[in-house]
């Protein structure tokens, strides 16, 4: 470790905003870059600044036993990771039309909004025998050729598919 670096981050464990801010400045880029591989383009901005703001809270535990650069890597990563599960947590629901220019108005837009927002929530298994058979319009021997699964097994699935999702219509507030 390079004696400025040593200096910035001993700024740092005394809270000192200017070594904080040539600390980021050192280091945002490869950080940035990280976050790109790791949660992609859209959501590196936001996990860089998680990033540094864990690193500030967190850097009088950084002892110099390794590189900083490693420590750094790992609460990155660390912080990515975290990113990722909690967008398992909450599933972001994507808009297949755009609600400017939708030609759906009213009740029908309503009705394909609500029927996307429960399809995000059904299983990945039972969504795609549902989009398969019902948008896609794959007949029953097509359906098992494309999931090589038995005839009697698409039609089981499928009845499943239908039940968890009316379900999760009404959960949502569809009325039949």
């Amino acid at each position: 470790m390079t004696e400025s670096l040593a200096d910035i981050i001993s700024g740092c464990q005394s809270n000192e905003r200017s070594a904080q801010q040539q600390l980021y400045e050192l280091h945002s880029r490869r950080v940035y870059r990280l976050c790109v591989r790791l949660v992609g383009k859209q959501d590196a901005s936001d996990v860089t600044q998680q990033t540094f703001l864990k690193v500030f809270r967190t850097i009088h535990q950084f002892s110099g036993g390794s590189r900083f650069e490693t420590w750094l890597h790992r609460v990155t990563v660390n912080e990515c990771l975290q990113h990722t599960r909690s967008r398992i947590r909450r599933p972001e629901i994507a808009l297949n039309v755009d609600p400017v220019v939708s030609s759906q108005t009213g009740v029908a837009a309503e009705s394909a909004e609500l029927l996307q927002a429960a399809l995000d929530r059904l299983e990945p298994e039972l969504r795609t025998i549902f989009v398969l058979r019902e948008i896609e319009e794959l007949s029953y021997a097509e359906l098992a050729e494309t999931l090589d699964v038995s005839a009697g097994t698409v039609a089981s699935r499928l009845n499943r598919a239908r039940t968890h999702l009316k379900e999760l219509l009404t959960q949502l507030g569809w009325e039949a």
